[in-house]
């Protein structure tokens, strides 16, 4: 016999992967219709001391925030969560690493072990999304940067055009 609510906290925990994943990619690709997307109307986002406030607001952040981070990267480590119904929460592992401009003019590597505590709401739509997100920074390096690479990720990163389905689309999820 199978569990059905067995098999629906599997369904739920693997969407809630998915929004995790679609945070990095809409930061990464600098897709803030996409960001916008994964959070509920009424949520807070905390980052450190770098932002405390509602989720709208730290879109407008993080946008204004692109045009001056040539790099971001965002890669998802251990991820554990607990579906009640409607509601979750979860905490993910994360290594985050940005380029950023450096006070003598040139480039400096941002690299952080963090942690991100969330709440995640299913809304009527049926996707789940961040009601709450507090970021923990674990571990900091800030060192100059001189390497290289494909340095600019935002609308031209070459997953659009190789990646057709639409969970690699710009914007907004469908």
């Amino acid at each position: 016999m199978i569990d059905q609510n067995a098999v629906q906290a599997l369904l739920d925990k693997d969407a809630i992967r998915d929004l995790v994943l679609l945070y990095s990619r809409a930061i990464d690709r600098q897709d803030i219709e996409l960001l916008r997307d994964l959070y509920t109307d009424d949520a807070t986002d905390t980052h450190g001391d770098s932002f405390e406030g509602n989720a709208a607001d730290y879109c407008e952040f993080i946008a204004g925030a692109f045009p001056h981070m040539p790099y971001s990267g965002h890669h998802v480590c251990n991820h554990l969560i607990a579906v009640d119904g409607d509601e979750a929460g979860g905490e993910v592992y994360a290594l985050a690493w940005h380029l950023v401009p450096g006070r003598d003019g040139g480039r400096q590597e941002d690299f952080m072990a963090v942690r991100y505590i969330d709440n995640y709401r299913r809304c009527p739509d049926g996707k789940w999304r961040f009601s709450k997100r507090v970021v923990t920074y674990d571990f900091k390096l800030r060192r100059p940067f001189d390497g290289g690479g494909l340095l600019g990720q935002g609308a031209t990163d070459p997953s659009y055009a190789i990646n057709e389905n639409a969970l690699f689309a710009r914007g907004r999820r469908t």
